[in-house]
């Protein structure tokens, strides 16, 4: 990391160390009239010593906001509404509708019988299944019932639409998507199926059972697209081998026994933009602090504990979700000295290792705790 210089001065405006004259003022002015500027102005705004995210650590407590997820059943209707979606809203990113960083996410409610219309879009998404009963999605002709904690993928431009037996119960899920990078991008697309729903065209869950095999592929089934086969990645196979991981491995003193969801492929994520991982804290494991370049949104999915982001304490339970901004201290525990937490990670590390700008920096010389606030109390708690 570079060193500024002695000399260095940034004032609130982020300018380099030149004193304002009038006749600079007047320069800029003139400047200003011909829709240009001078970047000694503005440079250590735009290209900062190390990153600055504008989103805060942020957690959203699951046991408040599925009451009024559930209400939102009673107001709106699919058909209406289109998504009957409840978002996260960082207060540091309201400007585009952010979680944390350029990923938006938000819990989506349906209740049994009902179908949302088949649509695409330039955006990829995933679901986290979180509860109910009956839930499927089908993505390109290709069917797969879901359950609890299952993860789900609908890459861009794929033809995706969501529903619930009749027989089913209500089932809510996370959303994931990058629809703030593509709109940062201006090259967000959306389109809505010409018949409103897709034929479904193969067996159901037979992407699961072609490429779901561990240490198979199939046999002259050439896949050429950007992004998995495995549309989805259930969870009882991911927990069997984070478990079978965990026997034989100390893990990471950072981010305890941690595997990242791939495409069975190419052994690469799991679409370009947007990646997941699922990591476990065994009994009373509390990892080191470090930071890296990035945005991570965590989805508690077994247990309890707490995080500490950039000094503030953050205690979790089961199903409530937190964000830690690129480059934000971060270091997580395990509450219970019995029983394992687990935690799903959506990200865009897809996007910094292919950019070429992913960095990661320990905390202390070889790593250590950070010195943190009490728990935090925020108007997500109240």
């Amino acid at each position: 990391m570079s060193k500024k210089p002695e000399n260095h001065r940034e004032d609130v405006a982020g300018r380099a160390n030149v004193e304002d004259t009038p006749e600079l003022l007047a320069y800029y002015n003139e400047l200003d009239a011909m829709d240009a500027g001078a970047l000694w102005t503005v440079a250590n705004k735009i290209e900062p010593w190390e990153p600055k995210s504008t989103s805060i650590p942020v957690i959203w407590r699951y046991a408040g906001l599925r009451e009024h997820v559930l209400r939102s059943v009673d107001l709106v209707t699919p058909e209406k509404a289109g998504r009957r979606v409840v978002y996260f809203n960082n207060p540091g990113r309201t400007d585009v509708a952010a979680a944390v960083g350029w990923l938006y996410s938000g819990l989506q409610v349906m209740n049994p019988g009902e179908t949302a219309s088949a649509h695409r879009h330039s955006a990829t998404a995933v679901r986290f299944i979180i509860e109910g009963s009956g839930a499927y999605t089908v993505v390109d002709g290709h069917k797969m019932n879901l359950g609890a904690n299952d993860f789900v993928l609908t890459p861009n431009g794929t033809w995706h639409e969501h529903g619930v037996a009749a027989d089913g119960t209500p089932c809510i899920w996370q959303d994931g998507l990058d629809i703030p990078l593509m709109n940062a991008l201006e090259a967000n697309f959306y389109e809505v199926h010409p018949e409103l729903q897709q034929a479904v065209g193969y067996e159901v869950d037979d992407m699961t059972k072609t490429w779901g095999n561990p240490g198979l592929l199939p046999s002259g089934d050439e896949w050429q697209k950007p992004y998995s086969p495995m549309y989805k990645y259930e969870w009882a196979p991911t927990y069997e081998a984070l478990s079978r991981y965990a026997s034989t491995t100390d893990g990471s003193p950072f981010d305890g026994v941690m595997m990242e969801y791939v495409n069975p492929v190419d052994g690469g994520s799991v679409t370009k933009t947007l990646g997941a991982s699922m990591q476990m804290l065994r009994p009373g494991e509390h990892t080191k602090a470090h930071r890296h370049t990035g945005s991570y949104l965590y989805h508690v999915t077994k247990g309890s504990g707490h995080s500490i982001i950039n000094g503030q304490r953050f205690d979790w339970k089961e199903h409530d979700i937190f964000c830690v901004p690129s480059w934000a201290w971060h270091e997580h525990a395990n509450a219970s000295d019995r029983e394992d937490a687990c935690l799903f990670c959506l990200n865009d590390l897809p996007v910094m290792r292919s950019l070429g700008i992913y960095r990661e920096q320990a905390f202390g010389e070889n790593g250590g705790h950070q010195p943190s606030s009490d728990a935090l109390t925020s108007r997500k708690d109240k």
